[in-house]
């Protein structure tokens, strides 16, 4: 059986989707579809440790010009709490990514914001609430 995807998104059913059934598909280039998906891939990309497809999703604006993760941190779980569009091709994503660094439980509650350009999704910025 295929390993469930890091963002945790399930069928209407209840079951986990897969990897590739899931952010696997986005890592691989698919455009997501809204921002939303976006911000599951992206938090399935640090779980994965795939900082390319963290920089090549962050909006110019905003990108840093190289990401360095915490090393040893594991992550626990995304909880998204509000999706909502703000604008024909903009949105905002409030989830909570919860994860463990230096033996330390940490609980990042972030508003993030996002926008579309030439039919893809980028990360823009988020405040932590």
């Amino acid at each position: 059986m295929a390993a469930a995807c890091p963002c945790g998104r399930t069928t209407p059913k209840g079951q986990a989707l897969s990897l590739a059934d899931c952010c696997g598909a986005l890592h691989a280039g698919q455009p997501a579809p809204d921002a939303e998906r976006l911000m599951r891939s992206r938090y399935s990309a640090f779980v994965l440790g795939d900082v390319p497809y963290l920089l090549a999703t962050w909006h110019s604006s905003q990108r840093p010009a190289e990401l360095k993760l915490e090393a040893g941190g594991k992550w626990l779980g995304l909880e998204i709490k509000q999706h909502r569009m703000t604008g024909p091709d903009t949105a905002e994503v409030e989830f909570v990514a919860r994860f463990r660094v230096g033996g330390k439980a940490v609980r990042q509650h972030e508003h993030s914001r996002f926008v579309r350009e030439d039919e893809r999704w980028f990360y823009v910025d988020g405040d932590v609430l």
